[in-house]
């Protein structure tokens, strides 16, 4: 009978200390409901959240995971993204909080300042929602904490939130929101994307078709008669990315994979069976093959004069090697699923080709070039890297007539299937500098700011770090789990008896 006693003693305490963790989320009714009912609130939550989950995420794990937020927190901050915008939301939200404050409202003065956000679905999903906040123009904007459910994950994988789909029971869901509750603020740079294309001189059909677009780019859509970037008798599309940008061989895989999926969502239920078929995906493709089946006419060199931005308001061309297949504009330290492909340049580039170590928070793009697949599998190993090209606070691609009429493009893990030229006119990609965004990161957190003190300073400190971070990863660990799928190898291939 005493045992009994003491274990019903202790599901009390522990329920108890469990709500009042909980308390430490919870946003009241009146803040997120246009007529609520009455609600007596007198608790100033530390951290309160919005979650933004994308249920078609992960499998079914995007689904199970709605249901325990919602479980545990109030449903009504916790949003399906396949149901509700975030923009309509964060708006009508941010609205209330802003009346609420101005009539001297204490829980919803101190709910705006102490707001932070969830997401969790894939790159594409989490750039979506970093848009939506950036295009708010808020005072203080929320930070953002990202929860991987995607293949790639490489926003959450930056920042310390693992690249593995996470728990979905209550538990793992408790875990994650004690993290949110003690992570740090970092900012990093948002890229602001301007494509623009000559419209058909028959017909009104854009160039594009729309449900091909990444959300990035939906975003935005065209531009208004009124916006100064509008040029007459041109589509002219604006977005932005956060993470990368890429053009080439890469993303070509990338759109084989996204079209396959739509086509079948059925077969895409398991983070390593999506992982798995991306590799299969890039043998098919032949990106390790790329010298005997890839068309010239589609290396970078051949499909678009690149200008950069190295200072600012000062332009000049880009020479990119004619063997160069990919192109990647890279923001954070994670590309195809946790490489980094620029890594820490030595001493001796430093000086000579002025290039640094990346910061998510410098301004700077890092450019890198890949051949092929094979070029890729550098990055597995220690200080490996691909064709460092430049940094840049600004890059422009002007696609002209050429044997070509597509290329492929991919940003934040959205690809889309991209027309070039067919007459005497020009398909320009403009990549420049657009401000910054609150990112919420965990001790585990690989993106390096400028201004943290604890950065290496020196070129030598630069390679005994990157050396260091490289040591602590497992070769068969990352295998397993999708680092570079777009490099990867499929399981059933025996690399010894490939010539």
């Amino acid at each position: 009978i005493d045992r009994r006693l003491l274990l019903l003693l202790l599901d009390v305490v522990m329920g108890d200390s469990n709500k009042q963790f909980l308390k430490e989320f919870y946003i009241p009714n009146y803040i997120l409901v246009a007529e609520p009912e009455v609600e007596q609130v007198s608790y100033v939550p530390t951290c309160p959240v919005l979650v933004f989950i994308n249920s078609r995420s992960g499998g079914q794990l995007g689904g199970e995971l709605l249901k325990t937020y919602r479980s545990i927190l109030n449903k009504n901050q916790v949003f399906d993204l396949g149901e509700e915008a975030p923009d309509k939301v964060l708006h009508k939200i941010y609205v209330t909080l802003e009346k609420l404050k101005f009539s001297g409202d204490n829980i919803a003065h101190e709910t705006y300042n102490r707001l932070r956000l969830i997401v969790a679905g894939g790159d594409g999903t989490a750039g979506w929602l970093l848009g939506v906040v950036s295009d708010l123009k808020l005072s203080q904007p929320p930070p953002i904490a990202t929860v991987p459910l995607g293949t790639g994950n490489n926003l959450p994988f930056s920042f310390g939130w693992g690249k593995r789909n996470p728990g979905t029971d209550h538990q793992s869901v408790k875990l994650f929101l004690d993290q949110v509750l003690t992570a740090k603020e970092i900012k990093i740079d948002s890229w602001h994307i301007l494509m623009r294309m000559k419209s058909p001189k028959e017909g009104s059909c854009d160039p594009i078709e729309v449900p091909d677009l990444p959300h990035s780019l939906h975003a935005f859509h065209r531009v208004s008669q009124t916006d100064s970037q509008n040029m007459e008798g041109c589509h002219t599309f604006r977005g932005g990315f956060w993470n990368y940008f890429s053009m080439g061989m890469d993303a070509q895989v990338s759109y084989a994979f996204h079209s396959e999926r739509k086509l079948h969502p059925e077969k895409f239920k398991n983070q390593l069976v999506n992982q798995s078929t991306y590799a299969k995906l890039v043998w098919k493709q032949g990106w390790f093959w790329a010298p005997l089946l890839h068309p010239p006419s589609r290396n970078i060199a051949q499909l678009a004069r690149v200008k950069i931005m190295k200072r600012h308001g000062q332009w000049e061309d880009l020479h990119i090697p004619r063997s160069i297949r990919s192109i990647v504009c890279l923001n954070l330290p994670s590309f195809s699923g946790g490489l980094n492909p620029w890594g820490t340049p030595n001493k001796r580039k430093t000086r000579d080709r002025d290039l640094t170590a990346p910061f998510v928070d410098d301004g700077f793009l890092e450019v890198v070039g890949f051949k092929d697949a094979w070029h890729g599998l550098v990055l597995y190993a220690p200080k490996g890297h691909g064709t460092r090209l430049a940094q840049a606070h600004g890059i422009c691609f002007e696609f002209h007539k050429g044997a070509a009429d597509h290329t492929y493009v991919r940003i934040d893990g959205e690809p889309w299937k991209q027309p070039l030229p067919v007459d005497d006119d020009t398909v320009v990609v403009e990549i420049s500098h657009r401000g910054q965004v609150n990112m919420l990161a965990t001790k585990d957190c690989r993106s390096r700011s400028v201004n943290d003190p604890s950065t290496p300073r020196s070129p030598q400190d630069e390679e005994d770090y990157s050396s260091e971070e490289e040591s602590r990863e497992d070769w068969e660990e990352r295998r397993k789990f999708g680092a570079a799928d777009t490099f990867k190898i499929p399981f059933e291939v025996d690399i010894t008896k490939l010539s």
